[in-house]
């Protein structure tokens, strides 16, 4: 199981550490995509320089997973953006989301494997902190 959590990690970490290095040094070329909402609504994300922000969260993200430490941080950044691209393949796109169902099943199985981190999250009632 150990190897496994390390081979996943190492996997979602390249993923994202490759797709957020390019969404800010642009060195692997981007095809054409045809006229459609998905290509404006991409275009006014790539304008307004948000793409770049989410890629920067990509590397950060990234870098803990490869790193091995604060890997749950990681993964709660990494979380919304597998989330947006799965939502933006099937609502806009209509295809193209193996990339993103990996992710996602990547991520789903570390948070498995590291749901000791996120026990809190579920907690209905948790109790205040004692200290400021």
């Amino acid at each position: 199981m150990k190897i496994a959590v390390i081979v996943a990690r190492v996997l979602l970490g390249l993923l994202f550490l490759v797709s957020g290095l390019n969404g800010i040094l642009h060195f692997l070329p981007t095809p054409p995509m045809p006229p459609s909402d998905a290509t404006t609504f991409a275009n006014l994300l790539m304008a307004s320089k948000y793409m770049t922000f989410v890629s920067v969260l990509m590397v950060i993200g990234s870098l803990l997973l490869l790193v091995g430490k604060y890997v749950p941080l990681g993964l709660t950044l990494l979380g919304p953006i597998i989330v947006n691209i799965l939502l933006f393949h099937f609502t806009l796109m209509h295809g193209g989301a193996a990339a993103g169902l990996v992710a996602a099943v990547l991520e789903i199985f570390l948070i498995v494997a590291y749901r000791r981190s996120f026990r809190g999250i579920f907690d209905a009632d948790p109790p205040p902190a004692t200290t400021i």
